[in-house]
């Protein structure tokens, strides 16, 4: 399995780790508010980690097509 598709899966998980926390939240409003919207932080940061792998995973892969060019 490259980087790429670790960083898709974890996208995902990150996505549907926000999407519980906020269907928590709109369900429950008052119910520990503070912890899901640390989750959601959580999961948003998550996301952003593996945004950055899957650039750096890019760029390398153009790098080395410009070297074999």
């Amino acid at each position: 399995m490259n980087s790429v598709n670790i960083a898709a899966a974890g996208i995902q998980s990150a996505i549907a780790r926000f999407d519980e926390s906020a269907r928590r939240t709109a369900q429950a409003p008052l119910d520990n508010l503070a912890e899901e919207h640390v989750e959601r932080l959580i999961a948003r940061r998550e996301v952003e980690a593996n945004v950055t792998v899957v650039k750096a995973a890019d760029e390398m892969m153009g790098t080395l097509l410009d070297t074999r060019a």
